[in-house]
């Protein structure tokens, strides 16, 4: 709780900028995410939400490039002192597995996203894939904070403190399970024509 006061306390009075940078460092280092600074802006600023949620995730996604180069260029040390021996064999089981959608999840729901970005560069996940999930996970998650706020204000900003760790990994398990149900669906079509 600490470091989330000195979040505030340090980058809150820079506004824009301040987010922009606890966006970017968020991204590849930096344990506090840009929503604690992306929410009360947006409450001081409502009819700047779109534009805040925007330099959110341009920062974060350029924070990532900077957590995906640190991991190509020699990350696997760092990534090993982020998680466990055991949690890093997942890790990279997740990448092999599902490359992009690891990302997408970790841009979305609370998991660390810097182990993710990190991991992306050391486990080589095509640069291009690594963007456009990054880009599309943090710009609905950010997208989706500031809309919420923007229409519901200080109400919404309750429901977010207590239950938004919960309603995103909600979200994306029921995201997945349309996928899923889509990927089924489509594989009986296919054999259903042959």
């Amino acid at each position: 709780m600490e470091l989330i006061e000195w979040t505030l306390e340090v980058f809150a009075p820079y506004g824009d900028l301040g987010l922009f940078a606890v966006s970017f460092m968020e991204s590849s280092f930096f344990p506090i995410p840009p929503d604690v600074l992306l929410i009360p802006l947006t409450l001081l600023r409502p009819q700047w939400g779109l534009w805040l949620a925007l330099v959110t995730t341009t920062a974060s996604v350029l924070g990532a490039l900077f957590g995906y180069y640190i991991g190509a260029r020699g990350g696997r040390p760092l990534l090993e002192r982020l998680v466990s021996p055991r949690r890093l064999v997942e890790v990279e089981s997740l990448f092999q597995r599902y490359g992009a959608w690891a990302v997408g999840v970790a841009g979305f729901t609370p998991i660390p996203y810097k182990v993710f970005t990190i991991a992306a560069g050391v486990f080589h996940l095509n640069r291009r894939i690594f963007v456009v999930a990054s880009v599309a996970s943090r710009g609905l998650r950010f997208g989706l904070e500031a809309v919420l706020v923007m229409l519901y204000g200080e109400e919404i900003v309750r429901f977010l403190t207590g239950y938004f760790d919960l309603a995103t990994l909600a979200l994306t398990l029921a995201v997945l399970a349309g996928y899923g149900l889509y990927w089924l669906w489509r594989r009986s079509r296919a054999g259903e024509r042959k």
